[in-house]
């Protein structure tokens, strides 16, 4: 049994996605090599399963908590350096994913490989309860860290077309780095991406484990002490 690692990206677009499920296709132009190296992963991935090798993929979004090495200190060091803009309305929600919820899902789905096997050669969105405000969320972690709410704001069009200048001119300059913004950013920065959770809920038994409240008690000590090392 495998059970893969993947991510919503593979069906992000230019526009919001709102409680889409499964069905819908792989994004037809990815704008990052990071989706588009996970689309083409995920596709080998399922079409290899069979009776001899059963597959399934996770697809967890915005994944957070203790240990986290990415999301969570990225926003922390740009927020407490004053460079994060609201881009857009501000009103976007998307799906986060707890760490142990995403443990849990993965063992639900290697049970499930391991046993009945009705969910093999499939992919299942998974996240928290609900989707949140995505700036909300952002600024409530802000403000009980104590740094500033992030207020000011960037048209998502101008986001988008500096995402764009900056892809060009790092090209250009062949440079290996990521631009600080991108178009792909700055669409995950603006528009909803959130997802039904309706199939591993179904076939899994997928219910998260740990709320986005819970979540973000058991967040905060490991903040302070990573701060404090």
């Amino acid at each position: 049994a495998l059970v893969y690692t993947s991510t919503p990206s593979v069906v992000f677009g230019n526009r919001s996605l709102e409680g889409v499920d499964e069905t819908t296709p792989y994004a037809r132009k990815p704008l990052c090599h990071y989706a588009a190296s996970k689309i083409m992963a995920e596709k080998l991935m399922l079409k290899a399963d069979s009776p001899r090798l059963r597959t399934i993929a996770i697809r967890p979004h915005l994944v957070w908590g203790p240990g986290d090495p990415h999301l969570i200190p990225r926003l922390l060091a740009r927020g407490r350096a004053g460079k994060l803009k609201i881009v857009g309305n501000g009103q976007n929600r998307v799906d986060i994913s707890y760490i142990d919820n995403v443990v849990q899902a993965h063992l639900l789905a290697a049970d499930n490989l391991l046993g009945a096997a009705d969910a093999g050669g499939r992919a299942f969105f998974i996240g928290q309860e609900k989707p949140v405000f995505l700036w909300d969320w952002i600024n409530g972690l802000f403000a009980a860290v104590g740094i500033e709410q992030v207020q000011k704001r960037v048209s998502f069009a101008a986001a988008f077309a500096i995402g764009g200048a900056l892809e060009c001119a790092y090209a250009l300059l062949k440079k290996t780095a990521e631009p600080r913004m991108t178009r792909f950013v700055a669409l995950q920065l603006a528009k909803s991406h959130w997802f039904s959770q309706a199939a591993a809920g179904e076939l899994l038994g997928y219910v998260p484990e740990v709320s986005i409240e819970e979540g973000m008690k058991r967040l905060l000590p490991w903040i302070g002490g990573a701060s404090q090392g």
